[in-house]
């Protein structure tokens, strides 16, 4: 049996693979999707991926009926002021933006500068990162969005924290590289393609806003993220450094980053001996809901570098929300995210 699903907020990047993602759905039925800048125009005139896909038209926002499940795509900021006449147009959201993420709301007006507008709602949703959250997610009926670079440092620290082979307390660095898709669908001056092109560019050196998700998910004190735009459109690539507790060493690693990703269908651990591909690269990721993970230590040292590569748009977005939707309806968790990502691309 079909659930009928609505996206508010579909012209974006993330609308679009929201989009994309829930038309190839077993189980999903699209019915309406919002978009004030296009109204009225084909969804395939601005996701063009979509031609022949489907022939629906973008509606105001004002236009969605009832639905079973509704996705929110909107920038950062809206949907907290409008949350309440979501909530009446559906038993369950998901909410692809920062609005929810944060459970703390002095911590929310710290990190986003300003308070939020409506404090009572954060603690009624599930951060949407089923590695941490699968049990919760199927019982839930209002999700967050996931931050694509918190997504990255998330899974990397993941294996280290769930083996107890750092500690919580210990300063931890991590190194993200992004694709240019991070920036969104409208872009600005720095994503013109003479500015973004051939470029290495650090753009948060500390303080991004994702660190707050690490904080919280991770249960970490001490984490700084330093943020770079690399020449690529869609991938990040978390490099994350932290100190092991004395006596660990390779195999307890192994162990450890084995363990999760046979406990979650998403990870794959990535540590080869040979080839091309012998660490986690973002390239073969495109398209894909995986997230690859692999590790190097230093045991003369026990610095440990843990490395994470999604798709920002799938695991950093998208994907993980229909991989949420799929634990809320009791569907397989991989259920219409097969796609494998392409090679070569």
């Amino acid at each position: 049996m079909s659930v009928s699903v609505s996206i508010i907020g579909g012209s974006g990047y993330g609308g679009g693979e929201l989009l994309r993602l829930l038309l190839g759905h077993p189980y999903a039925e699209v019915k309406q999707v919002t978009s004030r800048s296009h109204l009225g125009e084909y969804v395939y005139q601005v996701h063009p991926n979509l031609r022949k896909r489907t022939t629906l038209k973008f509606c105001a926002p004002e236009q969605i009926e009832p639905v079973d499940v509704l996705f929110l795509a909107l920038p950062h900021g809206q949907t907290q002021h409008k949350i309440a006449e979501y909530a009446a147009l559906a038993g369950k959201i998901i909410d692809l933006s920062a609005d929810f993420r944060l459970k703390d709301m002095q911590a929310y007006q710290h990190w986003y500068g300003t308070a939020h507008a409506a404090p009572e709602w954060p603690a009624k949703f599930v951060y949407g990162l089923p590695e941490l959250h699968r049990a919760e997610l199927a019982a839930a009926h209002y999700v967050s969005g996931v931050g694509c670079n918190a997504t990255a440092v998330n899974l990397a620290l993941l294996p280290l924290l769930q083996a107890h082979l750092i500690e919580a307390d210990a300063p931890i660095l991590a190194e993200i590289k992004v694709g240019s898709s991070e920036g969104g669908a409208e872009g600005n001056a720095g994503s013109l393609h003479a500015e973004r092109a051939n470029v290495i560019r650090t753009f948060s050196a500390f303080g991004h806003r994702h660190t707050a998700e690490v904080m919280q998910e991770m249960g970490v004190s001490q984490v700084s993220l330093t943020v770079s735009a690399v020449d690529l459109v869609r991938g990040v690539l978390a490099t994350v450094h932290a100190q092991v507790k004395s006596g660990v060493n390779s195999k307890d690693c192994w162990k450890a980053y084995r363990t999760a990703a046979a406990e979650n269908p998403f990870v794959r651990l990535v540590k080869e001996q040979r080839g091309i591909y012998r660490v986690p690269e973002p390239k073969i990721l495109a398209g894909s809901n995986y997230a690859d993970l692999g590790f190097e230590l230093d045991e003369s040292n026990g610095h440990i570098v843990s490395m994470c590569a999604i798709d920002n748009l799938m695991k950093g977005a998208a994907g993980s929300a229909v991989q949420c939707f799929n634990l809320m309806q009791g569907y397989p968790e991989d259920c219409g995210l097969e796609f494998t990502g392409l090679h070569p691309y």
